[in-house]
């Protein structure tokens, strides 16, 4: 078994100053794996005291979580995301948040002619989710998780890497064997992400697991359709829901009408969206097919970047 350290949380000394209802304190964080220039740790949240953990019999799952920033900047425990953690964990769920390596920190130019850059970025935050996995998987006990019930989770820069984890794992690729053998996600939220392939359309050689994706239909940071260039492609939400129809996959796919890269935010928005997807197309295990234009002004509009040339200054 690895490692399994215990930290005290820094996150009560900074909740002081926050508002006491998006206030909340992780009740373990540990140290996952150790690299060559960083440590990573991941902050684990219990379900509240109370709260209903399963639905019909059924446990509800625990939610990895990965936080957004570009590749260049981001931390697992940023205060704008502890209204939806505290959300989550009142409505039953376990939510582990996770560092990972920012792989375009210092990048003053992304675009397809960096594309080995951001692949690398992107790879390295994928091998770390995987790492995560593998650790919560060996200490699956000692936390409270079923290794058979995890649903990733991410917005931007997460949600590429959920995306991109789920790609390699249904196409079987190297970076999957990180993982056991025969292991996979039970669902995928993505808030804003996309997929990078070098070998033309986004194809899968075995079924995903369902997969749950939230696009503004004018992103552009994280482009809603497509960058592509030969066989290079980085294909957003409004482009992947094609190639799930195509397979016949199980999905929920909601396009935001004429918003931006404000809804890899909109967590906290649309709950109501993601419960139906976790109790059905996860839990149930429904083939609960949902495509929806949406077009709603409850709907979180951020002030962040809206353009690789805000965030990169490119």
């Amino acid at each position: 078994m690895k490692r399994f350290i215990t930290l005290l949380s820094a996150s009560l000394i900074i909740g002081i100053a926050a508002s006491a209802q998006n206030t909340i304190t992780p009740d373990g964080t540990y140290m996952y794996v150790q690299r060559d220039t960083c440590d990573l740790f991941m902050d684990v949240y219990d379900p509240a005291a109370g709260s209903r953990t399963s639905l019909d019999g059924i446990e509800k799952p625990t939610i990895i979580f990965m936080f957004g920033g570009g590749f260049i900047r981001g931390t697992r425990d940023d205060e704008s995301y502890n209204g939806w953690f505290r959300t989550m964990t009142e409505n039953g769920y376990r939510v582990i948040s996770i560092d990972y390596r920012l792989g375009l920190k210092g990048s003053n130019k992304v675009g397809v002619a960096q594309v080995n850059v951001l692949d690398k970025a992107i790879h390295m935050a994928v091998e770390d989710l995987f790492s995560a996995t593998d650790f919560i998987i060996e200490n699956a006990e000692q936390l409270g998780v079923d290794p058979e019930n995890i649903v990733i989770s991410g917005s931007s820069a997460g949600a590429i890497t959920v995306m991109q984890a789920e790609y390699e794992i249904a196409n079987r690729t190297s970076w999957a064997s990180a993982l056991p053998a025969g292991f996979n996600y039970a669902g995928v939220m993505s808030f804003s992400g996309a997929i990078l392939s070098r070998e033309g359309k986004v194809d899968f050689k075995s079924t995903p697991c369902p997969v749950m994706m939230l696009h503004g239909t004018s992103d552009e940071l994280v482009p809603y359709d497509q960058i592509k260039v030969f066989n290079l492609g980085f294909f957003g939400g409004g482009k992947l829901v094609e190639r799930f129809q195509k397979y016949g996959l199980n999905y929920n796919m909601y396009h935001f009408i004429d918003y931006g890269h404000e809804i890899a935010g909109s967590m906290g928005t649309t709950t109501d969206l993601q419960f139906k997807f976790l109790e059905n197309n996860v839990m149930k295990g429904k083939r609960r097919i949902v495509e929806a234009w949406i077009d709603d002004p409850d709907v979180w509009k951020g002030s962040g970047p809206q353009s690789r040339k805000e965030l990169y200054g490119n």
